[in-house]
């Protein structure tokens, strides 16, 4: 972008940005890409207002303002996003990390601490932003995470680098690698109906996963799976959380029931919406053991 160039002032180029990203409605977002091109905090960037640009720092904005305006997601422009408190690399491959994911985080924390689990398996990991996390709050012994993606599991494996967490990963079709039981299995599956991808938004449609987004024709076929599968890999009690789309809830603590869970329960998100259904394990009998 010619309007971005070395020597303008970093308040200039905020305006700059701003004006060529409001016809994508994504004016708020100059503030992120200034953090990143400056690699400062908030207060540096206040501080910095009447300060020039260097050349570097000029056709890093600009090389980021070309990639979002073709869009692609900001996340995956900046190159990291945080979770949970916790800074994760982002990038082709895996699903962005989204505040709907934090009510299922918290409510596993809730109850790792409340029961004192010792073990957790985060099921299509992604980023590995829940095994992450959890591997940083839940005062846990044992973290694992599993995906079938080798592109997931890169990043997955970088961002359990950059927290210094010990987490063991796994690669292949859900628990189909996965040795040993936990305490807690928690996941976000692909739970978007086939029929809706098409009209997800460009940057999700374009340029994240399907692999992470695709859940079959009904939005179910992930979680058939995972009932049927969970309680062999769960401890007697063991707590099985799952993320669910707008509407799912009700099918899922179905499927759950069918399956021998108990205690099955649902927890909403700010908007009201069920956002996490959760179940114990299954009797030791009807696990096969």
């Amino acid at each position: 972008m010619n309007e971005l160039r070395p020597g303008m002032a970093v308040n200039e180029a905020a305006r700059a940005l701003r004006r060529a990203l409001e016809p994508i409605g994504a004016a708020h977002e100059a503030r992120w890409l200034l953090l990143s091109a400056l690699g400062c905090t908030d207060a540096g960037l206040l501080l910095s207002g009447a300060q020039p640009l260097t050349q570097a720092q000029a056709q890093t904005l600009g090389a980021q303002l070309q990639r979002r305006l073709a869009g692609e997601p900001l996340q995956y422009v900046l190159g990291e996003w945080e979770f949970a408190g916790c800074p994760l690399f982002v990038g082709p491959g895996a699903l962005i990390p989204r505040a709907d994911t934090e009510i299922l985080l918290e409510r596993a924390l809730a109850l790792c601490k409340a029961e004192g689990f010792a073990s957790a398996l985060d099921l299509c990991t992604g980023s590995g932003a829940l095994a992450v996390a959890l591997a940083v709050h839940g005062g846990l012994k044992t973290v694992a995470a599993a995906d079938i993606s080798p592109q997931a599991l890169f990043w997955a494996r970088k961002n359990a680098a950059r927290s210094r967490s010990a987490i063991e990963f796994y690669e292949g079709d859900l628990f189909a690698p996965v040795p040993g039981r936990f305490d807690l299995i928690v996941s976000n599956p692909p739970y978007i109906p086939t029929g809706d991808l098409a009209g997800l938004d460009r940057e999700v449609r374009e340029h994240e996963p399907r692999l992470a987004l695709d859940g079959g024709a009904d939005g179910l076929a992930f979680y058939r799976r995972i009932a049927a599968e969970a309680g062999g890999h769960l401890t007697p009690g063991g707590a099985l959380l799952l993320e669910v789309g707008v509407g799912e809830a009700g099918a899922v603590q179905a499927l759950l029931r069918g399956a021998g869970f108990a205690n099955i329960r649902c927890t909403k998100d700010l908007a009201g919406i069920p956002r996490v259904v959760e179940g114990r394990a299954p009797a030791r009998g009807a696990q096969g053991a």
